[in-house]
């Protein structure tokens, strides 16, 4: 199999395909969508790993392109940031899986061999609390910060003190 790895961390597209490469699989990797779809022009690629929002480019729009290029490829789309209607979107768009990171390569691997769907997929009883939301969506915007506090307070329009109180106290459960 030949693989794409497409993600802005590159110290994750490095990590993954050293594995599947150890797995006998090759592996060529993009932290952009141009490269990933310099990548489709040049060789063919059967499976793709592409992430939901690399820096400044959405992966709907490179899973389009990489599409365009390749119509079989195979694509699991990896997020942080999950969403029913980013979930939505990309399948239609063609992915045939949407996992939630971390995932493991074991997850995203067996992603690709389970393109069918399970009536026995698990149905949350109670939705997430709206303290369990709030913490995730802060999480989400540290991240998109770099860690930096000041600049996540901003954009939330909190002051910088409440913010450090709220990342001081543990993840609120389910």
């Amino acid at each position: 199999m030949n693989y794409l790895v497409v993600d802005d961390d590159a110290a994750f597209c490095a990590t993954l395909a050293r594995v599947l490469t150890r797995r006998g699989h090759k592996v060529v990797t993009a932290t952009n969508g141009v490269d990933a779809v310099r990548h489709c022009q040049l060789s063919t690629i059967d499976r793709a790993i592409l992430d939901l929002k690399l820096d400044r480019e959405s992966g709907l729009v490179i899973l389009q392109q990489l599409r365009l290029i390749q119509p079989n490829i195979q694509t699991v789309i990896l997020t942080g940031y999950s969403s029913i209607a980013t979930a939505v979107e990309a399948i239609k768009l063609g992915a045939i899986n949407y996992l939630i990171k971390p995932a493991s390569a074991d997850d995203i691997v067996s992603s690709f061999e389970q393109v069918k769907g399970s009536v026995e997929a698990e149905v949350q009883e109670v939705p997430p609390s709206v303290n369990r939301l709030e913490w995730e969506h802060i999480q989400r915007v540290l991240k998109e910060n770099n860690g930096n506090i000041s600049g996540t307070a901003r954009n939330l329009g909190m002051h910088r003190r409440t913010l450090q109180r709220k990342l001081l106290k543990r993840p609120v459960k389910q």
